[in-house]
């Protein structure tokens, strides 16, 4: 497990410090292998399925990457990523990004492999396993497709809020939560790249805070999220704060990003699509008030008994601690954020 571990921040280090687009890919292929085992560890044929699932988008997409970067090198002569100026490359390019992220309408695979993973290894998918793709749209920025992208964008917004609606899993409705997000990350990315990084940041943290609060509630479906209140009351109050705040609402930090980014595109003159992507984040501010709601509900609405759970006296984490306080609280510091990116 180390050595997986170790692997995967190596090929991320790798994907994001490298000119060279052989080296890119290289990380990238790193990664994919070094998540795999991590993925399958537990042997459930729904962990195998996920596995195979994964490694088949993923080897899918790194072809692709190679394929755009060889078709720019072939008509430029070099193999600079910054320098990637071959229209068709850019095509290419996008839509293998598109695969690795799970942008929609490569969406599918993401939903089926978070499930089939342990709650630790979908941490892993949703925040790690996203920068090196993220990165690469970073450094090709100036090049990009802005029609396709903000196609892709929002169609990933309104998928992920709709397919996230109906689900009881709650890996599926992270997923889903994910693609919604990863939506709001590709709008921008031509306009404002850095606001780009900042939001998969602060996404960043406030998924690490979900995963790692379910993880130690052991919760995976909304039936049992209802009676694991019992357990650790002041842990599921937060969770309650940290969904709302991935969901955005303002006094939190989750509003951070989305009030830049519809800043931004109102400033570029794409004020209907800034609306646009905005009234479909309510999708899935939907289904965050749902988990929401089952995490705080102290009575279940039936009459059936439920067996309560035994609550723990075992001091949270530390970790889960410090970014439940980032994941919440850091909108008033916003200016000096603002500085910093």
């Amino acid at each position: 497990s180390l050595i997986f571990t170790t692997s995967l921040l190596l090929g991320t280090t790798i994907t994001i410090s490298s000119n060279h687009w052989i080296m890119a890919w290289t990380g990238l292929e790193i990664n994919t292998l070094a998540i795999l085992p991590l993925i399958s560890k537990s042997h459930h044929p729904r962990a195998i399925e996920a596995a195979t699932k994964y490694f088949l988008t993923q080897a899918a997409a790194s072809t692709l990457v190679l394929f755009s970067s060889m078709t720019n090198a072939w008509h430029t002569g070099q193999w600079d990523i910054t320098q990637l100026t071959h229209p068709t490359s850019c095509l290419i390019l996008t839509s293998a990004i598109a695969m690795k992220l799970g942008l929609v309408p490569f969406h599918f695979w993401f939903p089926e492999v978070l499930q089939g993973s342990p709650l630790t290894t979908g941490l892993l998918l949703s925040t790690i396993m996203k920068l090196p793709p993220i990165t690469l749209l970073y450094m090709t920025s100036p090049s990009l497709n802005p029609t396709l992208l903000a196609t892709l964008a929002i169609l990933s917004a309104a998928i992920g809020g709709w397919m996230g609606l109906n689900q009881t899993q709650i890996r599926k409705i992270l997923a889903f939560s994910s693609i919604s997000h990863l939506g709001w990350m590709a709008i921008i990315i031509i306009y404002n790249p850095k606001l780009t990084l900042l939001n998969f940041y602060l996404y960043a943290m406030m998924t690490a805070t979900i995963f790692l609060t379910l993880n130690t509630i052991k919760v995976l479906k909304l039936s049992t999220l209802m009676t694991a209140w019992s357990k650790t009351p002041s842990l599921n109050a937060m969770l309650l704060l940290t969904l709302l705040s991935l969901a955005g609402l303002p006094p939190l930090t989750g509003f951070l990003p989305k009030w830049l980014i519809i800043q931004e595109l109102t400033k570029q003159e794409m004020a209907p699509a800034a609306t646009l992507i905005s009234l479909l984040s309510l999708l899935s501010l939907f289904f965050y008030l749902r988990l929401a709601y089952c995490a705080t509900i102290t009575l279940p609405p039936h009459t059936t008994n439920h067996m309560k759970q035994w609550r723990t006296n075992k001091p949270t984490n530390i970790t889960i601690a410090i970014l439940i306080t980032v994941s919440v609280m850091l909108l008033p510091i916003s200016p000096m954020i603002l500085t910093i990116v």
